[in-house]
């Protein structure tokens, strides 16, 4: 563990908890644990959305085909996923966050941004939160979580990602170049498959290689994404940690059995989709501020259209419109026909600002930076006196016993 003698100028976690949907189903069920298990659509369609520690030795990983994820590790035991339980279980978990820090972006289900800066009087140096925050996730849910402490967001999050599963790994800034310099560019946030080929063929292997050229060079072959990729390699990142907890995801997804041929069952699966969409949006107390269709071909091609609605909304049959529409924008040139679809979701898509959906209100304006560090300086500075107010409670009681 790298510890710093400096002061930290800000202090971003990654906390991102392991294998998360199957975690959960070895949780429910003792007799998956220390078993190799996929959690995915038990069909030849379907694809794996996440593998245990116990399959992936196999070469199992997500987004794989299930056919081929069975192949290759025929003793695992496929699951059906369960979104109502792991959508319980996040939100337990987001509590844990919020008890840590005034600031957690949410990336998924699983994994968020904290900004813990100004929080050493109540937890202590970076290591010393990174251990509490496991801890307190653990003790609220018996899941693990890998853990990255630094200055910025991007290391934060390579660095939750060097341990795993369980991993606490803490980055001090002073350190953080030298510490990305010899990881692959595959690390670099925002480096697909094609660009990392496109760097490879500039002499590019490491973040260091990248950290060394020229970003004017980097600049004119690659665009803004080479300017992108200088500043992440200089161990820079600027992003502030930006709570998104007034917003909820809401969704329903199905992968079918058999392909379907007529856009009147596509039609069909969508109003499913639709009803059950309204339903959970009424039961939460949450409206739609706009809609998404996601539509997965015989050939594992994604196709995603959305549309941000007029008015918010819960009523199905609005969104069932929507997504008709949506749906027949497929029908462009160059679409695959809406007849070869085998998987359908329609809801919002994740952090598209196009298809939200809320608690009913207004969404929260952002704060500026400086009113964003002067209420979390006031928010930590409470918790601290109310601790201390706890603490004193305690001793009085202790000394009348």
């Amino acid at each position: 563990m790298i510890r710093s003698k400096r002061v930290w100028p800000r202090i971003v976690a990654h906390a991102d908890m392991d294998a998360f949907y199957a975690a959960i189903e070895q949780l429910d069920d003792p007799t998956l644990r220390g078993r190799p298990v996929l959690v995915g659509a038990p069909s030849h369609r379907g694809v794996v959305l996440t593998a245990s520690y116990e399959a992936r030795p196999y070469g199992v990983g997500s987004a794989m085909p299930m056919a081929r994820a069975g192949r290759m590790c025929p003793d695992a035991v496929i699951v059906s996923p369960r979104f109502d339980r792991y959508q319980e279980v996040s939100a337990t978990i987001m509590e844990v966050f919020s008890k840590f820090s005034p600031d957690v972006e949410a990336l998924s289900l699983d994994e968020a941004f904290l900004d813990m800066t100004g929080s050493e009087q109540l937890f202590g140096e970076p290591e010393s939160m990174g251990r509490q925050l496991k801890s307190a996730i653990r003790d609220a849910t018996g899941l693990t979580a890998s853990v990255g402490l630094s200055a910025t967001k991007y290391v934060a999050k390579v660095a939750s990602a060097c341990r795993k599963p369980d991993g606490l790994t803490v980055v001090p800034p002073e350190d953080a170049k030298a510490w990305l310099a010899p990881l692959p560019v595959s690390r670099l946030w925002g480096a697909g498959p094609k660009t990392q080929i496109r760097l490879h063929n500039l002499g590019l292997y490491t973040i260091g290689d990248v950290a060394r050229t020229d970003v004017r060079v980097l600049s004119a072959k690659l665009g803004s994404a080479g300017r992108h990729f200088h500043t992440l390699a200089q161990a820079e990142d600027p992003r502030p940690v930006i709570g998104r907890r007034s917003s909820k995801s809401i969704g329903s997804e199905h992968t079918l059995d058999q392909d379907v041929h007529a856009k009147a069952d596509v039609k069909r699966h969508l109003h499913l989709s639709a009803e059950a969409i309204g339903r959970r949006l009424r039961r939460k107390n949450c409206v739609a501020f706009g809609v998404g269709i996601k539509l997965k071909t015989a050939g594992f091609q994604i196709i995603t259209r959305q549309h941000r609605l007029n008015e918010p909304t819960d009523f199905a049959e609005a969104i069932y419109s929507v997504g008709v529409r949506l749906l027949d924008n497929v029908d462009d040139p160059g679409s695959v026909p809406p007849g070869r679809d085998g998987c359908i979701r329609l809801g919002r898509k994740r952090r598209a600002c196009a298809a939200r959906a809320l608690w009913h209100g207004a969404p929260a304006t952002p704060s500026r930076s400086g009113d964003r560090s002067t209420r979390r300086a006031l928010w930590y500075e409470r918790r601290a006196l109310c601790q201390r107010s706890q603490q004193a409670g305690r001793n009085a009681l202790g000394a009348h016993t």
